[in-house]
């Protein structure tokens, strides 16, 4: 797996639009906050557009997006938010001067499109906050987020959950949005889960899509030999007036519950304010203790 270089001070990071629109105003906080680091900020064509909830149409996307992966300044390119609207255009885009030049793709929820057709091609992205989250974004979390993308990863803990299965992983961790995972399955951009850590998460979905969506998952073999699991914030899941029977934690417990690998629930990352930065595509050693879960990225070779 290639690791893109990290970002060193003076570096151009540009900021697009691969889903709903993000508006001049919006971003400025981002701006702010990148230069305070001592980073240069390149604002991509599609901030600012508009076309419906989309940040320009289908082909703005892809040629904005396409024109941050051509250009050798840029060093990173930050999705700015999700909702919908990735897919619709990830599929127009020439990965090949990519391949050659490898760089940073930030982002999470929709971006998870992204980050699984560039896993596919053996490089690395990061699963992180977007542009739209620094203001609302805890100090420590922006903090952790600056050390990542200078290349400086810390061990992320947090406390046990009842739903755990203990153990340990040292693997290649994959994965992101739970909804967008199971939309890409038995598409090109699906991905190969044997053998690596597992990591899922959403937003806003009934209980019965979420069981729907993990069945899939369980069905394609993605829950059948990994190293281990880590289900990240299930955040404001809804249920129906005529109840599903079991919360989100415990569809995905059911299904894995005779498995030897280690299982994480609960974990710091997702549509929450603790939303850390996972490499994916690096390897991490992942420690489920009775009292605790250790989630440590490894340094990585970098091309």
């Amino acid at each position: 797996m290639i690791i893109p270089p990290y970002l060193k001070k003076g570096d151009l990071v540009a900021i697009v639009c691969t889903a709903r629109a993000f508006s001049i105003e919006e971003v400025q906080p981002a701006i702010k906050w990148l230069e305070n680091l001592g980073l240069k900020v390149r604002l991509g064509s599609t901030i600012g557009k508009k076309h419906f909830q989309f940040g320009g149409t289908d082909a703005e996307r892809t040629a904005d997006f396409q024109t941050q992966m051509d250009d050798n300044e840029v060093k990173a390119i930050w999705c700015a938010r999700g909702g919908y609207g990735t897919v619709r255009m990830a599929d127009d885009l020439n990965f090949e001067h990519f391949l050659k030049h490898p760089k940073w793709v930030i982002g999470y929820s929709d971006v998870t499109v992204l980050h699984s057709i560039i896993h596919n091609l053996g490089i690395a992205t990061l699963h992180g906050i977007m542009t739209f989250s620094v203001p609302n974004t805890p100090k420590e979390i922006l903090n952790a987020f600056a050390e990542n993308i200078f290349g400086t990863w810390k061990a992320i803990r947090c406390n046990a959950d009842d739903f755990n299965q203990t153990g340990s992983a040292n693997a290649v961790v994959v994965g992101g949005n739970l909804s967008m995972l199971y939309s890409m399955c038995g598409s090109t951009s699906s991905l190969n889960t044997d053998g690596k850590i597992l990591y899922i998460e959403d937003l806003d979905e009934l209980l019965y899509h979420v069981d729907r969506m993990m069945y899939n998952l369980k069905r394609n073999g993605y829950l059948d030999n990994l190293a281990g699991l880590i289900v990240g914030g299930m955040t404001d899941m809804r249920d129906h007036d005529n109840p599903f029977g079991d919360d989100a934690k415990t569809i995905i417990k059911e299904l894995v519950k005779d498995k030897l690998y280690p299982v994480c629930f609960d974990f710091p990352a997702g549509h929450i304010a603790n939303n850390n930065a996972i490499l994916l595509g690096g390897e991490a050693f992942l420690e489920v203790k009775e009292n605790e879960v250790v989630f440590t990225q490894q340094q990585q070779i970098q091309v």
